[in-house]
């Protein structure tokens, strides 16, 4: 616990820099080739639980990447069209994503001393920096609220 009962998670850092944001949270990896929609940042794999989810401008969580290194390529082009997310927080560190967090060029943070889906929720507001690899939880589920101050 920190300041005024946040929850802080300690890890790795694997790309710089400070956000804060809104969390999106995702049980599943995520495919990259064919799973995302590059132009709008909407997660459109097939059988995925978020099908149809912007994540757009939010701090995903999530276990990794699936699939080819299509991953990073998908990834930089939402950087590109403007829609990437804001920053990465993920448990398995492979080559995809570190590269595509690097096309990005948002924080991002793994090897979290506990695992970021069994304390982290969609909608709780982050502050996540990839240069102390830290994850503060700021508020539980009221990221509306904390992106009006």
């Amino acid at each position: 616990m920190a300041r005024g009962g946040a929850v802080i998670l300690f890890g790795r850092g694997v790309i710089g820099g400070v956000v804060e944001g809104e969390a999106l949270v995702s049980a599943e990896t995520i495919s990259g080739w064919g799973g995302v929609d590059p132009m709008t940042g909407t997660i459109i794999e097939t059988r995925h639980p978020l099908r149809g989810v912007r994540f757009a401008g939010k701090i995903l969580v999530f276990p990794g990447a699936k699939g080819s290194s299509g991953w990073s390529v998908a990834f930089h082009t939402t950087r590109l069209a403007g829609v990437a997310p804001a920053g990465l927080v993920f448990n398995a560190m492979s080559t995809k994503v570190a590269l595509g967090a690097m096309v990005m060029r948002v924080p991002a943070v793994t090897d979290l001393q506990r695992d970021p889906m069994d304390v982290i929720t969609t909608g709780d507001w982050l502050r996540l920096d990839g240069d102390r690899g830290t994850v503060e939880i700021l508020a539980r589920g009221r990221a509306t609220d904390m992106k009006a101050k």
